[in-house]
């Protein structure tokens, strides 16, 4: 029969493994005033462990709150569970949270689908049938996505999490080996730049072909991206006043494209004049 238990801290240990950070962020400030004022509304959960002390299953950000606070004890609901039962259950309990970086989702679909499949439930690549298994939110085609991410070297994959290589080509540099993704870090920081999802899709095309190395990244990442060439931007009130209330956007585009061609003839006859 389950039960709360008021546990000590010093006897919770965290889980192995455990993909989830616990972020200093708006967050867990307010996990951190809710405890203040009203104490853990909602126990955690926790499996006793054979030498002793329990391992703490959901939880691990209530916990650090209380420890910050200094409170000695923290409610826990105690229950005997196998090691797949317990990582199918911390994986469910953390997908929960409001905010989940890309490489901590990755990990947790990761242990979640080992542990089913430990259990019988999966067999071979993760389809559409795991939907419902692994995720209520997204198609096994997409779990299988940020699967590919934990193949990723720490470096980038951190990259990702900070949101400064998107997930679609972080998905596809997944299939570069550790040392092409090795030398594609040394090029990125060189150049200081990230590669684009087409490039980040030439470089897997490369990679599948052999023909990757070093100098071919190089070259790769040098090409300019259509986002970093310079643009132009005119606010619409700029230019509103010159055209007709009544001219759509279209007819806007195709006037100023017009008085532009004219301007280019004019200064080439000026110059032929000189």
């Amino acid at each position: 029969m389950e039960k709360v238990m008021l546990l000590p801290l010093s006897e919770l240990r965290p889980f192995k493994d455990h993909p989830f950070k616990i972020q200093n962020d708006e967050e867990m400030e307010r996990i951190v005033e809710s405890i203040r004022k009203v104490g853990v509304l909602s126990p955690g959960l926790a499996r006793p462990l054979e030498d002793g002390g329990y391992e703490l299953v959901s939880g691990h950000r209530r916990l650090a709150a209380c420890q910050q606070l200094e409170l000695e004890t923290m409610p826990v609901v105690v229950r005997e569970m196998t090691d797949d039962e317990a990582v199918i259950a911390m994986v469910d309990a953390n997908l929960q949270r409001e905010h989940i970086l890309p490489s901590e989702k990755a990990f947790a679909y990761k242990m979640k689908l080992e542990a089913l499949s430990h259990q019988g439930q999966t067999c071979g690549q993760v389809g559409h049938k795991s939907r419902d298994i692994l995720s209520q939110d997204e198609t096994g085609r997409q779990v299988q996505r940020f699967i590919r991410l934990t193949n990723l070297i720490p470096e980038i994959l951190a990259k990702v999490d900070e949101g400064k290589i998107a997930f679609n080509p972080a998905v596809e540099l997944s299939y570069l080996s550790e040392e092409q993704q090795r030398e594609l870090l040394a090029s990125m920081e060189q150049l200081d730049c990230t590669p684009s999802h087409a490039q980040a899709i030439q470089l897997k095309r490369a990679a599948q072909a052999g023909t990757l190395n070093a100098e071919a990244i190089h070259t790769l990442m040098q090409e300019e991206k259509p986002n970093q060439q310079e643009q132009i931007k005119l606010r619409r009130e700029d230019f509103r006043s010159f055209f007709p209330p009544h001219y759509t956007g279209e007819q806007i585009k195709r006037d100023i494209l017009k008085g532009l061609e004219l301007l280019k003839r004019q200064r080439e006859r000026s110059r032929d004049a000189r």
